[in-house]
């Protein structure tokens, strides 16, 4: 489904992401697990079309897409929830889903949609898309528009920010939701438990990727390595040589 090869992004001349190489199957949950400021984010705004790679491929569905527009990529198939979920004046939820579904061709109907990510239908539907919406209620929007588009490939930037402890298992519920689908999802987070919930998984510091094994060794190299991060973000030597 995905390929991502040799892949490096240097802005304002300092490099972020160096020799990037990934690959995610058809209806694959892939995660990639990193602290923040290790690249992540960049690397799904690469793969979206928002920066231009200095250098690498991108293939998707064998096609090389590595300079096509945000447009182009969307139009393959290929949609990205945002960190920071974005705020749509004038959109009513109800409406904003139902263009969602429209724009992807998904089967879900706006009221299952928000059935599905913890949101009341009857409470929801009739809401602007503004800032009298929390965060938390934003990014669960954000969600339900994924899940209504049935994308072939999502990719989820910190899908759980925002969001309480107690909903995360409604969070992963959504992730796998898509991936039995058929939607291939790119699940970018710093959280242990939402990584676990993945096909495969990967370890990603200062934009090197370190580790690629099943999620429980990747959090295991996590707890290990990262989560006490020492050298702010530059894996030492003898990571990058042993993996």
């Amino acid at each position: 489904m995905l390929k991502v090869q040799d892949l490096s992004l240097n802005l304002n001349g300092k490099p972020i992401l160096r020799n990037i190489n990934l690959s995610i199957h058809r209806g694959e949950i892939h995660s990639i697990l990193g602290a923040n400021g290790t690249g992540k984010t960049s690397l799904a705004y690469v793969l979206m079309g928002l920066y231009r790679p200095t250098s690498g491929r991108i293939i998707f569905e064998g096609e090389d897409i590595t300079k096509l527009s945000v447009h182009e990529r969307a139009k393959r198939g290929i949609t990205l929830a945002w960190q920071e979920p974005a705020r749509f004046e004038g959109l009513t939820v109800g409406e904003y889903l139902h263009l969602s579904r429209e724009r992807g061709g998904g089967s879900l109907s706006p009221e299952r949609c928000l059935e599905m990510v913890g949101l009341t239908p009857s409470l929801y539907l009739g809401r602007p898309v503004d800032q009298t919406l929390s965060g938390g209620e934003r990014k669960r929007i954000e969600l339900a528009s994924v899940l209504a588009m049935e994308p072939k490939l999502a990719i989820l930037d910190e899908p759980d920010s925002g969001i309480d402890a107690p909903s995360l298992d409604q969070v992963a519920n959504v992730i796998r939701t898509l991936a039995k689908g058929g939607s291939s999802v790119l699940l970018i987070t710093h959280h242990e438990q939402i990584a676990e919930i993945a096909d495969r998984a990967s370890s990603l510091c200062g934009g090197i990727i370190l580790k690629t094994a099943s999620p429980e060794e990747v959090v295991r190299f996590f707890r290990n390595h990262c989560r006490e991060c020492l050298h702010v973000n530059r894996p030492e030597e003898e990571l990058v040589r042993n993996f």
